[in-house]
């Protein structure tokens, strides 16, 4: 799924194809960040992970399409916990302690 959906923007593997996913483009929008654990994905807990996967990610000045029509809430989760998977114990730890909130 992840293959499918998602590495054309974040990259094999979860890496990331922009130089630095933390600046803008020319038109204000930021590239799709690595979700391997080495970005920002972690700081979110389970719930805004799958939203944004279901509504996107322009209200976080992305260019993310929203994927609730294409994809099933068990879909979404399944990449989520692909993604997931390459995060190291201590990234994971960290996130579990912030989705616990």
């Amino acid at each position: 799924l992840f293959d499918t959906h998602c590495a054309s923007c974040h990259g094999p593997r979860a890496s990331g194809l922009a130089d630095d996913w933390r600046k803008t483009d020319s038109e204000g929008n930021y590239p799709p960040p690595p979700l391997n654990g080495t970005a920002h994905a972690w700081h979110h807990p389970l719930v805004m992970l799958e939203k944004t996967l279901a509504e996107g990610g322009v209200e976080y000045g992305g260019l993310m399409p929203g994927f609730s029509a294409s994809l099933t809430r068990g879909e979404r989760l399944a990449i989520i916990a692909y993604f997931q998977s390459l995060w190291s114990a201590e990234i994971y730890a960290k996130w579990e302690a912030i989705d616990a909130r």
